[in-house]
């Protein structure tokens, strides 16, 4: 019998401890480990199921957000420039995947990420300036029914 609670969170991985930012470490937020830890949440990385490696180059968007990556007007593009927005795409979708398969309805997502930032992201210009919009997989989960909240929300 599983006794993990019937309602679970989806949570990005950095603040669950795990070490997948792009510098290689975490942005443990002490509630969502809990949270995981319990069972009543489940902590992916929309970058790692991309396949982009951890650590990695950073990513920014540019040309819009994640709506626009989806609707196929922007691009994610790498500090070196090199093009990541099919393989983030990809990771969202695997994401999304998982989310649908346990019927999660609810998401805790890290603030100003290019895949996970919600309502705040970095501009595309690597100079450390955020602008209004969605990440690619908070974009994708709105789309699909599933709140989407920052981790000071939680």
């Amino acid at each position: 019998m599983d006794s993990r609670p019937s309602k679970r969170l989806l949570v990005s991985a950095c603040l669950a401890g795990v070490n997948c930012t792009f510098r290689g470490k975490n942005n443990l937020n002490d509630k969502i480990k809990r949270l995981v830890d319990s069972g009543a949440a489940i902590a992916l990385c929309p970058e790692v199921f991309a396949h982009l490696g951890v650590p990695r180059e950073n990513i920014e968007l540019s040309g819009g957000d994640g709506n626009d990556i989806l609707g196929g007007k922007a691009k994610a593009i790498s500090v070196n420039g090199r093009d990541v927005t099919n393989p983030l795409i990809a990771g969202a979708y695997k994401v999304l995947r998982v989310a649908k398969r346990y019927d999660i309805r609810e998401a805790v997502l890290k603030l100003n990420s290019p895949t996970c930032g919600v309502g705040r992201i970095y501009d595309g210009t690597f100079s450390n300036t955020l602008k209004n919009g969605d990440g690619v997989l908070a974009a994708l989960l709105k789309r699909n029914g599933i709140k989407v909240l920052t981790e000071n929300e939680a």
